[in-house]
């Protein structure tokens, strides 16, 4: 495995820790993770930097609040409003509905998913900044929640209901910003392709003074006719510098 490729492995590994352990680490705990790679000082303040960006405290505590847009804050403000209807229980009654609902018992699968229904906008402000709004996020991990506490007949004790639920939204929050990202890296590719076809077809109308042809930008260019033609239909028609569209 080259050194690369083991840093983003330990990276990662180190993010799932952090958001295990209540989104925190320490920085001992993270020199021990990378010993393997003797990374210097200076790497480290990087990895210590990537880590706050993502909202995860080395040492302290970091504030989930930072960060939030003002929109984000008055929909998060609402949201929590709106779950202060919710009856509270007692440690008691929570654990006895969690194991009915380990027993599959629908009532205590709506209940709990009720209780940790206010859990899902703690965990998005932890990812909120990264590419996907908080109500995007809030939504991803309550869909979770409810696909999450039709699965905990596996589980042999009911403390541990509530770190599986957890992951579970965490983990579909991580893959929804994950596919945010790829979508969005996949849009700037077509969109370069778009702007090298007009700027080449724009350079050789400079040149010729006139709109060209497919094949003119095709033999000045060296780009392939389906590189051109693509471009053109994905743009919607509308690379004004090349005639006969």
């Amino acid at each position: 495995m080259g050194r690369e490729a083991e840093f983003a492995i330990i990276l990662e590994e180190i993010k799932k820790k952090a958001r295990a352990g209540g989104n925190f680490i320490t920085g001992e705990e993270i020199k021990e993770a990378f010993s393997s790679l003797s990374l210097s000082e200076e790497q480290l303040e990087m990895v210590y930097a990537y880590l706050r960006e993502n909202k995860i405290g080395i040492d302290e505590p970091v504030d989930a609040d930072i960060g939030l847009e003002e929109e984000e804050r008055n929909y998060l403000d609402a949201y929590l409003d709106s779950l202060k209807a919710l009856p509270e229980v007692s440690e008691g009654e929570r654990e006895a509905i969690t194991l009915s609902a380990m027993a599959g018992d629908r009532d205590a699968t709506m209940r709990l998913t009720e209780l940790m229904l206010p859990e899902v906008p703690q965990i998005a402000k932890l990812y909120a900044g990264q590419g996907v709004g908080l109500e995007d996020l809030i939504g991803e991990g309550n869909v979770a929640l409810s696909l999450g506490v039709t699965m905990l007949g596996a589980l042999e004790h009911a403390k541990e209901a509530q770190g599986m639920l957890g992951k579970m939204i965490m983990d579909a929050m991580e893959d929804c910003i994950a596919e945010n990202a790829a979508a969005e890296k996949s849009g700037q590719k077509i969109a370069d392709k778009v702007n090298k076809v007009a700027d080449a077809a724009n350079a050789l109308r400079e040149e010729l003074r006139r709109s060209v042809t497919v094949e003119e930008l095709m033999e000045e260019s060296g780009l392939s006719r389906k590189a051109i033609e693509d471009a053109i239909r994905v743009s919607g028609d509308k690379i004004e510098s090349i005639e006969g569209k």
